[in-house]
């Protein structure tokens, strides 16, 4: 597939460790890419780099083999944007606000607007400023998609939903998905993340830490099973029968392993000769690979 969006060696230093220091990653047509990390990690910086918004003090952002710097206001004829801080101009409604995003858009046809303002429940009619931070994201969603072009970008676009609205908007994102859009959206949560996206980049004091393909992490072949067993004698003969063990808590007489899934059978077949307390299956998920990533970084102090 094209790569749609590039980023090539960015750097940006804010000095102190903050910034973005030498991310590379690309978006390909059609993919949903999310961008995940804490506060202050470096996703915004990244996308204002991406939209044209900041020059880079080193490396490249292109969208369609356009620099974006270079190319700032070429590229927005592609994109649609939502910002993660919205600042909204001094209009009495939000109906008047969508009215003037679209004829600033040259949008004459607003039946996707319309459409998205029912799915999100949002009443324009109410005074711009004195909306609640939901209603104004709805309305900032509402601006940012109803042009309906090929790319979107979304810095954090589900800040200040309620979980209902929240999923709402997870399944316009799907069926923007099955238009072919781009999409390249941050958060801070791991499963809206991992429900949308195809491959999702961990974010770390300005540094990518890892790129995971999601179908990876839901067919794993591999499996982990937290098992405790009854008496310490069983626990110290279990683990001599040199099971990939990936955390042991011996003051429980516990151990979590990682095994390949055609394996299991056997473990079951082996735990018949012990007492074992219990044992529960550890669900893989985007949050708990990126955990392991960012341990295994830890303890080599990267």
């Amino acid at each position: 597939m094209n790569e749609i969006i590039r980023v090539e060696n960015l750097t940006k230093d804010y000095k102190n460790n903050r910034g973005v220091f030498d991310l590379n990653f690309s978006v390909k047509s059609g993919e949903v890419f999310g961008f995940v990390g804490t506060n202050g990690s470096g996703k915004t910086t990244t996308i204002r780099h991406i939209m044209g918004f900041s020059k880079p003090d080193k490396g490249s952002c292109y969208v369609k083999g356009l620099n974006s710097w270079q190319n700032a206001s070429e590229i927005k004829k592609y994109v649609e944007y939502i910002p993660g801080e919205i600042a909204f101009p001094d209009l009495p409604t939000g109906t008047m606000f969508l009215k003037n995003q679209a004829e600033l858009l040259g949008l004459k046809d607003m039946a996707y607007a319309n459409e998205l303002i029912k799915k999100l429940q949002l009443d324009t009619s109410a005074n711009l400023k004195r909306m609640s931070k939901g209603m104004k994201q709805k309305t900032a969603i509402v601006a940012g998609l109803m042009a309906d072009k090929e790319i979107l970008i979304l810095d954090e676009p589900t800040t200040g939903l309620d979980p209902l609205m929240r999923n709402v908007f997870l399944e316009i994102i799907e069926n923007e998905k099955k238009k072919g859009k781009t999409i390249l959206m941050s958060s801070q949560m791991f499963d809206e993340l991992e429900t949308t996206c195809d491959r999702v980049a961990l974010i770390f004091n300005g540094r990518i830490i890892d790129i995971a393909v999601i179908d990876n992490i839901k067919n794993s072949k591999f499996i982990n099973y937290k098992i405790e067993f009854k008496s310490e004698e069983d626990y110290k003969h279990f683990k001599k029968l040199k099971y990939d063990i990936i955390r042991d808590q011996e003051k429980y007489n516990q151990v979590t392993i990682k095994i390949e899934k055609d394996k299991v059978q056997k473990l079951f077949k082996a735990l018949t000769k012990y007492d074992v307390k219990f044992i529960s299956e550890i669900k893989n998920s985007l949050e708990k690979y990126f955990k392991e990533k960012l341990k295994k970084g830890e303890d080599n102090n990267v």
